[in-house]
């Protein structure tokens, strides 16, 4: 069991999971415009993920902490590194434009990571501006790069999707800022901070309802397609009724973080 434990905080720590949710985002796009899955697109956004999260989680214990290297932070290293190589070819794949976008999340993660003088705290702790952040970067991602480099039409419809995966990536992180209530800082101000786990959900409930309708604006839209993600919503809906700060990490950082590959799995069995 102790072993078990052990691969899964690492398959948590090492990012892999969220990459595998970045992974599954990517694919949702594909899926739901009928194009073709771009391999270089998928596998950058997996292997940059990687390296994207673990920069951010483990730049100031490494810079500023000088935490010790334990086996499983030099496994850690040892991933990125790998990964960030793989990343970097299939970026070299990418069409002009499609890079041009990656440059702009590259500098989002710097910004969110790196403070922007010395002795001044990073965008990440800035009052409340983290959830936004971390958002867009997700659309980007997980939506643009997929469309550019497949020369979509960058329509209405498009816009509807960045939309309503920006909702979705909101309201996650939202759920995890219920968790998180109790150890983020107070400088933060993160909404559950402002007004609270009661309102916080209400507000989810909310952002839910647009997040569904947003797939009925479609005109082709497939009924099998609206089923699904009321499923979606419906299961985020749990998740968000049974949060709370006493939760365990494994609530949000393997289980809120699953709900988009359950998405895809969802598209592809159902």
């Amino acid at each position: 069991m102790k072993n078990l434990k052990n691969l899964l905080d690492f398959y948590i720590e090492s990012s892999l999971h969220v990459a595998l949710a970045v992974y599954a985002l990517i694919q949702i796009t594909y899926y739901k415009l009928d194009l073709p899955s771009d391999e270089s697109v998928v596998l950058f956004g997996f292997f940059g993920t990687i390296v994207g999260y673990n920069f951010i989680k483990y730049d100031e214990l490494a810079r500023v902490k000088k935490i010790k290297l334990n086996k499983m932070f030099k496994a850690i290293i040892g991933l990125s590194f790998f990964s960030f190589i793989i990343a970097f070819y299939y970026f070299l794949e990418l069409k002009a434009l499609t890079k041009f976008v990656c440059f702009i999340t590259l500098g989002i993660t710097i910004l969110y990571t790196l403070p922007l003088f010395p002795k001044k705290s990073n965008m990440r702790n800035w009052s409340g501006i983290k959830i936004y952040l971390v958002a867009i970067a997700w659309v980007a991602v997980t939506v643009v790069l997929p469309v550019l480099n497949s020369n979509y039409i960058v329509d209405v419809f498009i816009l509807l999707k960045s939309i309503q995966r920006f909702l979705l990536v909101f309201i996650l992180m939202l759920v995890f800022e219920i968790i998180d209530l109790k150890l983020d800082d107070k400088s933060l101000q993160t909404i559950p901070q402002k007004i609270g786990i009661n309102s916080t959900k209400m507000l989810i409930f909310v952002l839910l309802f647009f997040f569904t309708i947003l797939d009925f604006l479609n005109e082709n839209v497939k009924s099998k397609h609206l089923y699904i993600t009321i499923l979606v919503t419906i299961i985020i809906c749990l998740f968000t009724v049974f949060a709370n700060s006493k939760r365990n990490k494994y609530y949000t950082s393997f289980w809120v973080e699953s709900v988009p590959l359950i998405w895809l799995l969802l598209l592809n069995f159902i």
